[in-house]
């Protein structure tokens, strides 16, 4: 049996070989084998939802737990669907920018949504 390497870029140990190419279903890259991969500049974070799946600019998600906001008597409850998240550079553990309905724009972690269909 033929030993399949780890992703190239997100380190995804479920790749697979098709013909004479590497994939990568968790993130989508596709690579030759014995071929350095392609550098991308700068280099994608990958972000998922709490369920693993993964974040692109645009997508719609769903709250899964009541979230408390900081200087306001009210939370943010469970499923409380946000359309068009920005993916953003980590700041305090937030990686979303999005337009929360009733609350506006704030910043969110991933682990508190899931995609939504």
């Amino acid at each position: 049996m033929k030993n399949i390497p780890n992703c190239t870029r997100c380190g995804s140990e479920f790749t697979y070989e098709d013909r004479d190419l590497y994939i990568c279903p968790e993130c989508g890259y596709e690579w030759k084998e014995n071929k350095e991969p392609e550098t991308t500049t700068p280099t994608e974070t990958i972000i998922k939802d709490a369920f693993g799946n993964i974040l692109k600019d645009g997508d719609n998600v769903t709250i899964i737990k009541d979230i408390k906001v900081k200087g306001s008597s009210s939370a943010i409850k469970v499923g409380v669907k946000i359309k068009g998240i920005r993916l953003i550079e980590e700041v305090n553990g937030h990686n979303i920018e999005a337009k929360v309905p009733g609350f506006g724009s704030m910043l969110l972690k991933s682990e508190v949504v899931k995609k939504a269909n």
